[in-house]
């Protein structure tokens, strides 16, 4: 994996990302926080360097698969689409993610978005009526080439449906066109499709010759009419893309085009799943392209959950009910397994109890049960102070500071690189050391036979240590690190995104040894309790 936006960051201080826009046929299900939990821990590591992080999220609320699901309820689309839209909001709370724009595409200010978007690339020649025929998935609302269908007409993504034949007369878009314009895209910023596995992808189907694709379907009322043909609605992929754009409007500006892109445009990232890559990596730069805007800088596919070896979706009926789980288990048990034991970039399988043996393992054991250890060292012989130590004097090859000192160049990279398995993984081992440093040198041994100095230091570097890590993982565990950071003396709350980089800059924080000799210390007061296996139930479908 390589680097987000590294170029623009060396002028600009700010940074915009999204997630997906989450269509609501349904309520989320873990799966579908897999990618925000991501996209939070990203926009927090931002703006502890002092970024001005823009958040985007939302939902796309467009198309027949929506439209579907509402008759099924006896509702109307919009009904169905505030209700579902309500469960996200809620998840998203409840898993402490700090979004700053939710994006829907049913809202008025975004149809005027997609009007003058339109007129751009219709003005351009890009659109024109043709005929489409082919097998239609409605759950992807995509068309299907049959080559890439399994036995009985069923879509890949979704197995237990089949796919609908559909002859229509449609507008298209001028894909085509712009195939010399994407290569050239691709070649000069290889790191606009990442991880690599995805941009092969990509790579793959382009150079097999784009097609126009459709942009529009008839006998659909639920989506915003083609602007130069009523009979016609706009193509649910063409509409929701634009949500991004739309997102980036200030709450008080009109909403045009210039007003949507004075400021955030280009966004710096966009986090998806791999389903959805080829709309974002070929169908979005070539929109773009064609309306005369900037490209979106960075797309970045990642691997899918899985539950028993098959991918989590509600279609399957296979999912985790996400409220559930963190109601019994904590946002930040949740965060710490999806985005370190699971690669980013690649599949990666749920399983509950790996789930409570890695959270008990790293977090209750190694990293709390160290802090509270310390702490009680520090309260019974050091008057409840950081001991006071020449931490210059440290030798470069002491233990501790060996792992540290080089630490949060380390971890910073990971998270630019979006590996943030490697980021949490090179915490712990700081950690790990830390417990067996402590074990070793037995401080409370130390203090009986008179060598206080020997244990001060002991002590220093142990806090020091838990601090650092505590700092590193706060935009993975950001409520546990506040937590850590309060037992130690600071007045830090790593959920304060309008002061974080101001009262704890990681330029100065993710430093070793900036611990102050005599700063009071807290009661030590466990930072994350053991996880008790609780029996979860399936996310409610339908």
């Amino acid at each position: 994996m390589s680097s987000v936006n590294k170029n623009s960051e060396q002028t600009r201080k700010a940074f915009a990302l999204t997630t997906p826009l989450y269509y609501v046929n349904d309520v989320p299900h873990i799966g579908s926080a897999y990618t925000t939990l991501a996209a939070d821990a990203i926009a927090r590591f931002q703006r502890l360097q002092g970024y001005e992080v823009l958040l985007i999220t939302g939902t796309d609320e467009h198309g027949q698969k929506i439209q579907r699901a509402a008759e099924s309820r006896g509702q109307s689309p919009q009904a169905h689409c505030d209700a579902i839209v309500a469960r996200f909001v809620e998840l998203w709370d409840c898993l402490n993610i700090q979004y700053d724009r939710f994006s829907r595409t049913t809202s008025d200010r975004h149809h005027a978005i997609v009007k003058e978007f339109f007129q751009r690339v219709w003005d351009q020649g890009d659109i024109y009526l043709g005929r489409q025929q082919g097998w239609y998935c409605v759950s992807c609302e995509e068309f299907k080439e049959e080559r890439d269908l399994l036995s009985n007409q069923r879509c890949p993504l979704h197995p237990n449906q089949q796919v609908e034949w559909r002859d229509e007369q449609n507008y298209f878009f001028r894909l085509s066109k712009y195939q010399a314009q994407l290569e050239q895209l691709y070649a000069d910023q290889p790191d606009f499709i990442q991880p690599a596995s995805r941009r092969n992808e990509v790579l793959s189907f382009v150079q097999q010759g784009l097609q126009d694709f459709s942009i529009s379907r008839v006998n659909l009322d639920w989506g915003f009419p083609v602007p130069t043909d009523p009979s016609h609605t706009l193509y649910v992929w063409f509409d929701a893309l634009l949500g991004y754009v739309t997102a980036l409007l200030d709450p008080e500006a009109e909403p045009t085009l210039a007003n949507a892109i004075a400021h955030w445009w280009p966004i710096n990232l966009h986090l998806i799943g791999k389903d959805i890559l080829r709309f974002h990596a070929v169908y979005w730069p070539a929109m773009q392209l064609s309306a005369g805007l900037p490209v979106s800088r960075q797309v970045f596919g990642h691997g899918f959950l899985t539950k028993d070896g098959q991918k989590m979706g509600k279609s399957l009926g296979n999912t985790l009910d996400p409220f559930q789980l963190v109601a019994a288990y904590g946002a930040d048990a949740l965060r710490y397994y999806f985005l370190k034991e699971i690669e980013f970039g690649r599949d990666g399988d749920f399983s509950e109890v790996r789930f409570i043996n890695i959270i008990n393992a790293d977090l209750a054991n190694d990293l709390g049960n160290l802090l509270n250890r310390v702490l009680k060292l520090a309260s019974r012989y050091c008057d409840q102070k950081v001991p006071t130590i020449a931490v210059g004097d440290l030798p470069a090859d002491h233990p501790l500071v060996a792992i540290a000192a080089p630490l949060g160049q380390a971890v910073q990279q990971a998270y630019r690189q979006l590996a943030f398995s490697d980021a949490c993984t090179a915490c712990l081992r700081l950690v790990q050391a830390g417990n067996k440093f402590i074990d070793e040198q037995a401080p409370w041994q130390l203090y009986k036979q008179g060598q206080t100095a020997e244990a001060d230091a002991v002590l220093y570097v142990l806090l020091e240590a838990v601090r650092l890590a505590a700092y590193l993982l706060s935009p993975v565990i950001p409520t546990t690190s506040t937590k850590i950071y309060q037992q130690l003396g600071f007045a830090v709350d790593f959920n304060d995104r309008a002061r974080i980089a101001t009262i704890a800059p990681f330029a100065q924080h993710a430093q070793w040894g900036i611990l102050a000799a005599g700063q009071a210390l807290a009661e030590p007061d466990p930072v994350f309790r053991r996880l008790e296996w609780q029996d979860v139930a399936p996310a409610p479908i339908g």
